[in-house]
């Protein structure tokens, strides 16, 4: 049985080793990880669309994030929309310039799917998926209970 401590250390290597497979494009965009991660998230979640969204769901601390969203405005990859029901509320966009770099955030994402799923056959990775499921729903049963 795996010890939490350990769990906890694969966790942590997995999110290390999800940050390194995006260095190259980071130096060559000048972008820093948590750029880069709001760009992808952006991409990968539509509807999903204001920084309250990043800072909920990828649990980023919400400075960092502000920070990040106003230096990509900065580098012309984010619009900002004011919602319409809402002013207060405000829409992220990706630019045109930061959707011609998707393919690549993309590529690099599925590299590093195939990394961790190297040796699982598609049965495990069904098996895996599932239980992955089922281990967020108890999560969160947990979390409306606390």
């Amino acid at each position: 049985m795996i010890k939490n401590a350990e769990f906890l250390q694969y966790l942590h290597s997995i999110m290390r080793l999800f940050e390194r497979s995006g260095e190259g494009f980071c130096e060559k965009y000048g972008l820093t990880q948590i750029e880069s991660n709001i760009l992808m998230f952006l991409h990968n979640n539509p509807g999903r669309d204001t920084a309250k969204d990043i800072v909920e769901i990828r649990m980023l601390p919400k400075a960092n994030v502000s920070k990040a969203v106003e230096s990509l405005m900065q580098k012309g990859l984010l619009h900002r929309t004011h919602d319409n029901d809402d002013r207060r509320r405000i829409h992220l966009s990706l630019s045109e310039s930061a959707l011609r770099m998707m393919p690549e955030l993309d590529e690099l994402r599925d590299q590093f799917v195939v990394q961790l799923f190297n040796d699982f056959s598609a049965e495990e990775k069904v098996k895996f998926f599932d239980m992955n499921e089922r281990i967020a729903r108890n999560v969160i049963e947990g979390l409306e209970r606390n």
